[in-house]
């Protein structure tokens, strides 16, 4: 937030406006319809993640802006934060000036501004106390209940230092657990991703509760491949939603759904995964099955890439993009995956081929063009210079023939190079049968020559002038 928007905010709401969490910039405006219905999506999520999602559809999608916003400004308004409150508010009053909610009810932001107080307070008082009776189950649920309390009202910077201080106080292996989890969530929503691998790692390498495994594990590896995600290592994410157990279910909502974990682990194999992987750790991989049964799409376009029915794989990827772009986590990821899945699609296609026409490849990755210009294959047409770029980068090994509107793979001959290794194998051979025939006939003629056995004792003693006989 710059210092201008800032004070327009203060003259606008009547004082300052405290902002305890990073604000993401949203900067892509959606213009169609999603396939998803917002009530029945956002009821998929719990916590605070629902007003980031709410907050960003509204900023970003001309159609669902204005429900969006009311529903975030609800959604706030349940909770304690009041930073959100007004913020959501100030978004609605830009886009539906007249609509009920886009005024600021300064009697609730300033009731629960005391209330908030109030609780802190508390709770610090209760926590010192604690401290001073030295009763660690005490000051370990104090600790924890102060640090809810500052992720409730938006003091993330706070909440995540008071977690870390429960550390000394866990006597469990549950409780150590169950902080790590806590510390987690909180470094997700403040986009601290390297915090959210160290916690893991914490995890971890520390007691874990064997009864507990088969629910936390989902959540440490769908965590573990969102952070991945969000730094931009897909093939690290994909493995880590690849290994996530089925047995997530809606236990983390706060953060993803199992929905999610399809989508994210769905698109991050299918930018980052050759063909073969792709069909033996995703398509035959029982565990996230049970994930891919949930977005049914995603299962059919990684089976289209898989088969070489690059258009139809395209074509899925294209239909679910406006809901794509309005998901939180996934919104400036989707240009890198889509061009990557593109890039790859293009490859695996000219691959069987020494010569393509540019025409049958514009057919299947640019069949507007086809349709719409009158010469798709001509050195200013998009796919023709997308093909120049990948040319010039070395990503696709081949060079562009526009007189015969061919693309002309630089691919050695594969029939001469097998014949040539055939023909070296065989000449090794026989080399090496002719010096075993050699050496057996040299043995058998007794013209071997060996060296000399010699009586190392009787050598040292005639070397020290003792006689061979010197013991």
């Amino acid at each position: 937030m710059t210092s201008q928007q800032a004070a327009k905010q203060a003259a606008l709401f009547g004082g300052e406006i405290q902002q305890n969490e990073p604000v993401r910039q949203y900067l892509v405006k959606v213009e169609d319809v999603p396939k998803f219905d917002l009530e029945s999506y956002i009821a998929n999520y719990k916590g605070r993640t629902r007003f980031d999602r709410l907050y960003m559809i509204g900023s970003c999608s001309t159609v669902l802006s204005t429900d969006a916003l009311r529903l975030a400004v609800v959604e706030a308004k349940s909770g304690k934060d009041v930073a959100r409150y007004e913020r959501a508010v100030q978004a609605l009053a830009k886009i539906a000036p007249k609509d009920p909610e886009a005024v600021l009810d300064r009697k609730w932001v300033e009731r629960t501004r005391q209330v908030v107080r109030a609780e802190t307070d508390k709770l610090e008082h209760e926590l010192k106390g604690y401290k001073n009776n030295l009763i660690k189950e005490s000051i370990r649920m104090g600790t924890d209940d102060l640090a809810s309390h500052y992720h409730a009202i938006g003091d993330l910077a706070s909440a995540s230092k008071t977690y870390s201080r429960l550390k000394d106080n866990c006597t469990t292996p549950s409780h150590a657990a169950a902080m790590h989890l806590k510390t987690i969530n909180v470094a997700i929503e403040r986009g601290d991703w390297f915090a959210v691998q160290q916690a893991v790692a914490k995890y971890r390498s520390g007691p874990k509760p064997e009864d507990e495994q088969k629910k936390i594990q989902p959540k440490i590896a769908a965590s573990l491949g969102l952070s991945h995600l969000e730094l931009g290592n897909y093939l690290e994410a994909a493995n880590n939603f690849l290994a996530a157990e089925p047995t997530l279910g809606d236990s983390f909502n706060e953060n993803l759904t199992a929905n999610d974990v399809a989508v994210y682990g769905g698109l991050c194999a299918l930018a980052s995964m050759d063909r073969n992987d792709l069909q033996k750790n995703v398509l035959e991989n029982g565990q996230f099955r049970n994930y891919l049964e949930l977005e049914p799409h995603i299962r059919r376009a990684i089976s289209f890439f898989c088969n070489s029915k690059f258009r139809s794989c395209l074509d899925i990827l294209e239909e679910y993009r406006t809901d794509y772009l309005l998901d939180f986590h996934l919104q400036r990821h989707i240009a890198p995956l889509y061009t990557r899945i593109r890039t790859k699609s293009i490859q695996q296609y000219s691959i069987p081929f020494s010569r393509i026409t540019l025409q049958a490849m514009a057919k299947v990755f640019a069949p507007d063009a086809v349709g719409g210009l009158a010469r798709p294959t001509d050195i200013n047409s998009p796919f023709v210079q997308e093909l120049i770029a990948l040319i010039e980068k070395g990503i696709l090994d081949a060079r562009i023939d526009l007189e015969k509107g061919l693309l002309v793979s630089k691919q050695t001959d594969l029939r001469a190079d097998v014949h040539k290794e055939a023909i070296e194998s065989v000449e090794e051979y026989i080399n090496e049968a002719h010096l075993r025939l050699l050496r057996a006939n040299i043995l058998s003629a007794g013209l071997q020559v060996t060296a000399p056995v010699l009586d190392i004792k009787a050598d040292l003693g005639t070397r020290l002038g003792r006689g061979p006989s010197w013991n």
